[in-house]
Order: structure tokens, then C-alpha cells, then sequence
């Protein structure tokens, strides 16, 4: 579960992908792909929602707020089923490429995948899928942030070399 940033760095990070379900910057990939990515006018959006807030109070009356009980047994549920990723790009930054790093080596258990160092930083790290680490072909598998590679991710991460 343990890989490395190495090469052209200024200082050569190990990454534990097994921690990053208790981290902040986790992304659940069961919706990050699903944005919607058409122009959406902020104030109607809000018109229509605090209408619907009011509708729904009149209809039902009002709702209690959740307890902090039930809210942390639904968190424990998500992330005992959830699939989620991490963006590659804070890893990077904190590598600290040298000015003379032009690409990033993605290395697997197959090959050695070259990108452009620029595009390394538009990588997301998906480390769960449906609660369960990614033993059997991870630990990590490499998605693009535009989600073209969704249905083909890059799989069997053994590290990651700048050069």
C-alpha cells in the first residue's frame, strides 16, 4: 500500500494510501465525474431551492436537524461503502520538482507510463472502490480529472518518478 515520489525532487515523499480515507481532501468518485457542466444562473438556483425548503416546510412541517449520532453513523456508512480518490496534486507541489523536471513516470507492475510533468498535476488517485482497498491491482489506480480514463484506469501504481 506504500509508493513513492522520487527522481528530480527536491524531496522524495512516501505516500500510505491506507490513511487517506480519514483525509479531508478525499474525493468521492461516485459523483466527482457527474458535475454538471452547463452555465447555471447562481440566483435562480437559490430562488428555486429556498422555494422548495419553504414548499416542503408548509407540506411537512419542520424537521428536526439531524443528530450528531445519526449524522456520524451515516459518515461511517459512506466510507464503508463509498469509492473515493485523492488529487495528486498536493503530493507534487510538496515533492518540490527541480526546475529541470519536464515529465512525470507513472511505473506499474507492466511498463512505465510517461506524461508531461504539467499534466501530473491534473491527476486523481482513487485508493477505495465500494468500501474496499484496492489490493488486487492498486494500491492506487490513476484517473484523469476529466474522467476520460474512468472506465480504464491506470492500475498497478508501484511509484512515481519525475524527471
Amino acid at each position: 500500500m506504500i509508493i513513492s515520489i522520487s527522481g528530480e525532487v527536491k524531496f522524495p515523499i512516501t505516500l500510505d494510501a491506507g490513511t487517506w480515507i480519514f483525509d479531508d481532501r478525499k474525493i468521492d468518485l461516485n459523483t466527482y465525474f457527474d458535475k454538471n457542466l452547463a452555465d447555471v444562473n447562481e440566483d435562480e438556483e437559490y430562488t428555486k431551492s429556498v422555494g422548495a425548503f419553504f414548499d416542503r416546510e408548509i407540506k411537512e412541517g419542520a424537521i428536526s436537524p439531524p443528530t450528531l449520532k445519526s449524522e456520524r453513523r451515516f459518515l461511517k456508512e459512506k466510507l464503508l461503502t463509498g469509492t473515493f480518490g485523492i488529487k495528486f496534486e498536493p503530493f507534487l507541489k510538496n515533492a518540490e520538482p527541480k526546475e529541470t523536471a519536464k515529465s512525470l513516470i507513472i511505473e506499474t507492475s507492466e511498463k512505465a507510463i510517461t506524461f508531461p510533468l504539467e499534466d501530473g498535476y491534473n491527476l486523481i488517485l482513487a485508493f477505495s472502490k465500494d468500501g474496499k482497498a484496492l489490493k488486487q491491482d492498486g494500491p492506487v489506480h490513476i484517473l484523469f480529472e476529466d474522467g476520460s480514463n474512468n472506465d480504464q484506469p491506470i492500475k498497478n501504481v508501484k511509484g512515481f518518478r519525475v524527471e
